[in-house]
């Protein structure tokens, strides 16, 4: 999401580096490519809602199988982060993009608490048997990561699946605490938000934020995290405190599988890309 005026509103806000620094295992050559099981990318219709949500895989090269990486974007999703796919890809997972329903072009009415359902309907599409198997990927061995309002949906979705074997959050934005905001700031930021997402207005999403605050809540989250392994990345974008409540609120609640990390640069991390990937990278290949 795009917050030039929201980011103001939330200025004030304090925040604390929580890490050290990652080490660097970020992979920049390319596989050696396997002539049987060569890399690919494949198109995915996932049925979701009533209608078909469109996503990709980015298969790595080899017989697998191999863990996933499921992609979740913003709102409206400008950074898709397909630069850390990529780099996923080369590491050996099975990196999975998809557009929530009514965004970029998708079929279906959009809702942010919609986005929360369309994501466990990928996750039943690639714990599918068959899908797996054309996949080369291991369905039991997937993590979610996601940047902006994409961090409150893997933060939602961990929070009601036990079987994910992890979740990275980044820059990511607590609804529940956007639509508590005064008016004219969630206003505010409703009309950054709203582009490519069909028959949205400002204020429909301010009133959807509102009626679903409680099912987007980082708050409500928490004791449903304490066993979740969670890298949460947080920049200065105005929405630090998201992050960093959430982290101490895990904590306190017996939480001992965070880890959290502070860098300097936009909500896009529009010049820390190789930073980022190296960061993610190394993170949950250790999962694995």
């Amino acid at each position: 999401m795009r917050l030039p005026v929201f980011v103001v509103l939330w200025s004030l806000l304090t925040v604390t580096a929580q890490a050290a620094a990652p080490s660097a295992g970020l992979r920049i050559a390319d596989p050696t490519p396997d002539p049987k099981y060569p890399a690919s990318l494949e198109v995915l219709h996932i049925p979701s809602g009533g209608v078909e949500i469109y996503g990709i895989a980015y298969t790595p090269p080899g017989p697998g199988p191999h863990p996933i990486a499921v992609f979740c974007h913003g709102m409206p999703g400008n950074e898709k982060n397909l630069d850390l796919a990529q780099a996923a890809r080369r590491a050996g997972w099975v990196a999975v993009y998809f557009n929530y329903r009514g965004s970029w072009g998708a079929a279906g009415p959009y809702s942010p608490a919609g986005a929360i359902d369309d994501t466990e309907a990928v996750l039943t599409y690639l714990r599918d048997a068959e899908h797996a198997k054309f996949l080369h990927a291991d369905p039991s061995r997937i993590v979610l990561i996601g940047h902006s309002f994409g961090g409150n949906v893997v933060v939602t979705t961990a929070a009601r699946d036990r079987g994910l074997k992890g979740i990275v959050m980044i820059s990511a934005g607590d609804m529940e605490r956007i639509a508590d905001a005064p008016p004219a700031a969630r206003l505010a930021f409703a009309e950054t938000a709203i582009d490519g997402l069909a028959d949205m207005t400002p204020q429909k999403l301010v009133d959807e934020l509102m009626r679903d605050k409680d099912v987007l809540s980082f708050k409500t989250a928490i004791p449903r995290l304490v066993d979740t392994p969670l890298l949460a990345l947080y920049s200065d974008d105005g929405l630090a405190a998201h992050t960093t409540d959430l982290v101490a609120g895990i904590r306190a609640a017996g939480g001992h599988k965070v880890t959290a990390l502070h860098v300097a640069t936009d909500h896009s991390w529009s010049d820390r890309r190789v930073l980022l990937q190296t960061t993610v990278l190394d993170w949950i290949n250790r999962l694995r």
